[in-house]
């Protein structure tokens, strides 16, 4: 596999406002030499209508928009839970489930309430992250800008009842696939045993190794 030289300028922005998925993804992608920025940090308050079908397309569509507002290489992300017994859903609405302006909680409280009564066989669901780089300044020899995607998903159940007060989202209510009925959710999880197995991690150490063929 060719490696390009490293870049002069090790800037990357990372497509989010949150603090704690730059963190995360700073850990995950091990590129120490790099700065990685967010949204926040150079400026940019647009918010992109993620009017895709996929997390694919989202994550496409972040990467394009914030890319050519800051004239950066982008690294942007998609990621939702999709539920056996809800027909894939929430899916790309995941952090919309209960209302535009929805809270973890009343998320949550709404996915609950949809299970009601299952038994944990038919409450199988995935996590599923895809995550979307472009280079504004095009790849060597191309003639326009590119995208690349990667992927990664974390299989399990729906639990009956919240538990722990780790991560953030559906994850005290995710039960990873190792995990017996009733065992352990995410959320009952340290850092470093979610980084190990979560979907996230999956998609972000493909990319890891797509970036480093880029120079960073």
């Amino acid at each position: 596999m060719r490696h390009l030289p490293p870049r002069p300028d090790r800037r990357l922005l990372v497509a989010t406002r949150s603090r704690h998925k730059l963190g995360e993804l700073r850990a995950l992608l091990h590129l120490p030499d790099v700065e990685l920025l967010d949204l926040d940090d150079v400026g940019i308050a647009h918010e992109v209508d993620e009017t895709a079908r996929t997390f694919r397309g989202n994550a496409i569509l972040k990467a394009r928009t914030y890319a050519a507002l800051a004239g950066l290489p982008t690294l942007a992300d998609d990621s939702g839970l999709e539920v056996d017994a809800l027909g894939g859903g929430p899916g790309v609405r995941t952090k919309r489930y209960a209302g535009e302006n929805a809270t973890d909680a009343e998320n949550n409280a709404k996915l609950l309430d949809e299970l009601d009564g299952l038994p944990p066989a038919r409450r199988g669901a995935r996590y599923v992250c895809v995550l979307a780089y472009l280079d504004p300044a095009g790849a060597p020899g191309s003639p326009r800008p590119w995208v690349v995607t990667r992927s990664g998903t974390l299989r399990g159940r729906i639990a009956d009842g919240l538990r722990g007060a780790g991560g953030f989202g559906y994850d005290p209510l995710f039960e990873p696939l190792p995990e017996p009925p009733g065992g352990r959710t995410v959320g009952q999880m340290s850092a470093d045993e979610k980084n190990a197995i979560s979907h996230r991690s999956r998609a972000t150490r493909a990319m890891a190794r797509h970036l480093r063929t880029c120079g960073w």
